[in-house]
């Protein structure tokens, strides 16, 4: 069957973090404001916000998102010390791949319909994203789906949304679990993307690419196939 869609991971496939502020970076600024959270704690409740409560309300900004972290810690900070810790996560910036943007035009340019899974939140990556944004038919994150990637029905909305059955889709992306094993259960091609060859022969996806030129490539060859 033809395939008539390609979903594209974001982190680590289609950009990758500058900057990125430590949970012990994160923690010693705020003992300086005089608040103690341990980086283990900033580090869970991190997660939990990110894997839990984005889904939920969609945090716009990491003002709001670091808000709800430190709520959740049972930590409440004063609003220039919220500030000051916003600013220090703003300086973590997300930027495409160098393959990411030829990729996505090439994936559009042959037809296809194009969508992203994720979990990140949106205000994340939506500068990084901006020059290839409208090569996209479906951005999908956490929120759109109210679940985080790991959960079926986030591929399940993203097919529905792009009008596709399973086997018309392709997922590209770096985690074996959760780009890989989970969308090829639902009966969806795929394509791991190993920028560092630690997985080339790995059988778990269709196929392995080394970077995203490759990966539309093995594409192409599926749609042919």
């Amino acid at each position: 069957m033809r395939v008539e869609a390609v979903i594209f991971d974001v982190h680590k496939t289609l950009v990758r973090v500058q900057n990125w502020v430590s949970d012990e970076e994160a923690s010693d600024y705020l003992l300086t404001r005089g608040y103690e959270v341990s980086p283990q704690q900033l580090k869970a409740a991190h997660a939990f916000v990110a894997f839990i409560d984005y889904p939920k309300y969609g945090y716009a900004n990491w003002r709001s998102f670091l808000k709800r972290m430190l709520w959740r810690l049972n930590v409440k900070v004063d609003e220039n010390t919220l500030e000051g810790l916003a600013e220090l996560f703003g300086r973590a910036e997300c930027a495409l791949y160098p393959d990411a943007a030829e990729a996505v035009v090439r994936a559009k340019s042959h037809g296809f319909r194009t969508a992203t899974a994720t979990t990140i939140a949106r205000f994340k990556f939506e500068k990084a994203m901006e020059p290839i944004k409208a090569y996209f038919d479906f951005i999908c994150t956490g929120y759109e789906t109210r679940c985080d990637k790991s959960d079926p029905k986030m591929y399940k909305k993203i097919l529905e949304t792009l009008s596709v059955k399973p086997q018309e889709a392709v997922v590209i992306g770096d985690d074996l679990q959760y780009d890989i094993v989970l969308p090829r259960k639902l009966g969806m091609h795929t394509v791991l993307l190993d920028r560092e060859m630690k997985n080339r022969d790995s059988t778990a996806p269709d196929a392995v690419a080394k970077d995203l030129k490759e990966a539309m490539d093995i594409v192409e060859q599926l749609t042919r196939g």
